[in-house]
């Protein structure tokens, strides 16, 4: 080691000098040197996936007799350490490197050989031992597959479930409170606040629902196809036992693709939960332009609620207050829609055996993963949690309403009620005194016809 602060490593294609402390080797090192793209390096899910992987394949090894038990031991071992996050700025690598995943493979190999070495005392190779039975091309794929369903499976899928609870909780809390619903932007039949809130809800259970759907797909690992997919240098059998490792360490239900010339060449199981996230993203979106609308104002716009004030709203206007949590949501929704587009353009880059835009198929589906989780949990808590009705607003705005005149076709048709709203419009009079000087209906029989609440069919629509 030299006084600069560098040392020098091997690989095939010569001496290259490494940081001092750096846990990895040549072949890290030239990547980070030949990609100084973005600054983005790979997220850890998918870090700690190729560290999962490495440990089951060490463990498989072992069982079939060819990597040498106190080696395979050491390998384990540091491969928890990488899983348990101790090894914190040891994978530099850009996000925007060969498209196969290699560098961030070899990353990993070189820093668990690195660690192994130094648990058992004797030298481990990152080729040889870390990555036995292995290629770049088979092991990156099935970390896009198993990083992803154990983002969905521990967080993604419990911030939706905390979502939809605390959205259905506030529909309950709310169901008495009768507003003017709205088709167009314009005044429609009225809903109560709860009915409203209850398609939130059923957009987020159905988008919990398909998201469950797709995962099986996911959950099925290209482990074993080695280069091309034939299986060279992998002994007969080792999919399915690394698959099996993996579902008994995490517990998921991984198991090996039928067609491993199907998991290496595509991603379409990526691609296609890519397409539900999205379609999550959309109702995210939705529902956070819905609470801006009703929280718009206080005096100009709609002023149905308040939401929880957080944060002064203007740098240049006292008093503002804005509706950051929905804002911040509805970018996670385009965000997130961006994301949907790259994964479509990169699972389109299969070329014969292999895709050559693994990496950034990686990212983006767990930058989308981790927005989406991050979001959900905000909105339920800092926006739908503590909202405010304002009930005089929704009050006379329902008084105002010409569009009630509707619950009267039945009685007077469609001609005459169209003549009692647009009068009532024209003269800014609430409906129920010009539909009694237009027609022959009592008082009482108007109240009746004409009760808001009545419209509402009165319960959540479920």
């Amino acid at each position: 080691m030299s006084a600069s602060g560098f040392r020098t490593e091997r690989d095939s294609m010569g001496e290259l000098k490494v940081p001092a402390d750096a846990l990895y080797g040549a072949q890290t090192q030239r990547a980070v040197d030949n990609f100084p793209i973005s600054g983005i390096t790979m997220p850890f899910p998918v870090i700690r996936a190729i560290g999962l992987i490495k440990r089951a394949c060490a463990q498989v090894n072992t069982e079939f007799g060819l990597l040498d038990p106190d080696i395979a031991a050491s390998i384990r071992e540091a491969a928890d350490r990488v899983c348990g996050g101790q090894m914190a700025g040891q994978f530099p690598i850009d996000v925007f490197q060969t498209g196969s995943g290699t560098s961030s493979n070899m990353n990993v190999n070189e820093v668990l050989a690195h660690v192994a070495t130094d648990i058992g005392g004797q030298t481990v190779h990152p080729n040889d031992h870390v990555n036995m039975g292995q290629s770049s091309n088979d092991v990156f794929p099935t970390a896009i597959h198993v990083s992803a369903c154990l983002e969905i499976h521990e967080r993604l899928l419990p911030a939706m479930e905390h979502l939809a609870e605390t959205i259905e909780r506030r529909a309950e809390e709310l169901n008495g409170y009768v507003k003017t619903g709205r088709t167009h932007l314009m005044d429609a039949m009225p809903v109560t606040i709860g009915q409203e809130l209850s398609g939130w809800a059923a957009q987020v259970r159905h988008g919990a629902d398909r998201i469950r759907a797709a995962l099986p797909r996911l959950e099925t690992l290209t482990q074993g196809g080695t280069a091309v997919g034939t299986g060279i240098n992998a002994p007969e059998g080792f999919g399915p036992r690394v698959a099996a490792e993996l579902r008994s360490i995490t517990g998921v239900p991984f198991t090996s693709m039928d067609s491993y010339f199907e998991g290496q060449s595509s991603q379409d199981a990526a691609v296609e939960m890519s397409g539900q996230l999205k379609t999550y993203a959309t109702s995210l979106m939705k529902i956070a332009n819905d609470l801006r609308w009703m929280n718009s104002g206080p005096l100009a716009g709609l002023g149905e609620i308040a939401l929880v004030p957080l944060q002064p709203g203007s740098s240049i206007m006292p008093g503002k207050v804005n509706p950051v949590i929905p804002e911040s949501v509805a970018m996670v929704g385009a965000q997130v829609t961006g994301n949907d587009a790259t994964i479509t353009v990169a699972g389109q880059s299969g070329n014969f055996q292999l895709n050559v835009m693994l990496p950034v198929i990686a990212y983006n589906l767990q930058q989308s993963i981790e927005l989406l989780t991050n979001a959900s949990a905000v909105l339920a808590d800092k926006a739908i949690a503590g909202f405010t009705v304002n009930d005089d607003k929704l009050r006379e705005a329902l008084d105002r309403n010409p569009i009630l005149v509707t619950a009267l076709n039945s009685v007077i048709g469609y001609e005459q009620g169209a003549a009692i709203a647009k009068k009532a419009y024209a003269d800014g009079r609430p409906l129920i005194e010009v539909a009694r000087e237009m027609t022959e209906l009592s008082e009482e029989e108007l109240k009746s016809l004409l009760d808001p609440a009545r419209l509402t069919g009165g319960g959540l629509v479920k």
